[in-house]
């Protein structure tokens, strides 16, 4: 497979999840995803990524269907690989659906999914979900194995977990960042290999984008968390358009 254009800019994916997280806190309606949504659209955003979890601590039920509706962008669903999960990705049938690790005691997700080791079970939910027309991505760790696996079981994307590096810049430990960037390379350009597209994500933020953005596979980064953060400061336009730029700028 040829790799991606230099000259073609990464796709962006925004997730509004914490606008829903902060709308939760309260109760009520406001601030209201849907609009956070609309917003990122006009911002220059390529996607929407949402995470529905089981315990609803994001997005609720109602907020899928109503975002789906609000704009033209396709829709990102992250989701746990369970029965109640794939039952709902079905009736709704978003563009995409990346199936992500998780456990209740969590804060975020932590880690990758471990593909290899749970082939069958994998293999059997993600069937049904290629069948109805959505594109599925596994989230996981950028390990050797876990790309293999992703690839066996009938993944067509894969999106690498970049929480690490992003905590080893945070703490200054460069030997440690450099080390898991590479190691985010090397499966950046399996994945590729192996026929997956490959995006990034968890943690990215205007100081740490710049060496995710530059890996030559990669086609698109989801962040969310930062950018709701910003928003605060900045609004969720200024946001974006400035962590497009700061991608534009790696990719140049």
């Amino acid at each position: 497979m040829p790799l991606t254009n230099p000259d073609t800019p990464l796709r962006l994916g925004v997730n509004i999840d914490h606008v829903a997280t902060l709308r939760n806190a309260r109760g009520g309606h406001d601030p209201d995803p849907v609009r956070a949504a609309r917003l990122a659209q006009q911002a220059g955003a390529d996607g929407i990524t949402l995470h529905l979890r089981e315990d609803r601590r994001h997005i609720v039920d109602a907020d899928l269907p109503a975002v789906m509706s609000a704009v033209t962008l396709p829709i990102n669903l992250e989701l746990a690989a369970t029965a109640e999960m794939q039952r709902i990705a079905l009736a709704h049938k978003p563009h995409a659906v990346c199936i992500v690790p998780e456990r209740r005691e969590e804060r975020t997700t932590e880690g990758g999914l471990e593909v290899a080791g749970d082939d069958n079970r994998l293999r059997d939910f993600i069937a049904p979900l290629r069948e109805a027309g959505s594109r599925v991505s596994l989230f996981i760790a950028p390990d050797e194995a876990q790309v293999e696996a992703a690839a066996r079981v009938g993944a067509q994307v894969v999106e690498l977990h970049v929480g690490a590096y992003c905590e080893y810049c945070a703490d200054g430990n460069d030997a440690a960042r450099t080390a898991e960037l590479r190691r985010l390379i090397v499966a950046a350009a399996l994945a590729h290999d192996l026929g997956l597209e490959v995006h990034a994500g968890h943690g990215l933020n205007f100081d740490n984008v710049g060496p995710i953005a530059a890996i030559p596979e990669l086609v698109e980064l989801n962040i969310g968390h930062f950018l709701i953060g910003e928003a605060v400061f900045v609004g969720l336009e200024a946001a974006i358009r400035e962590m497009r730029r700061q991608m534009n700028l790696a990719r140049m």
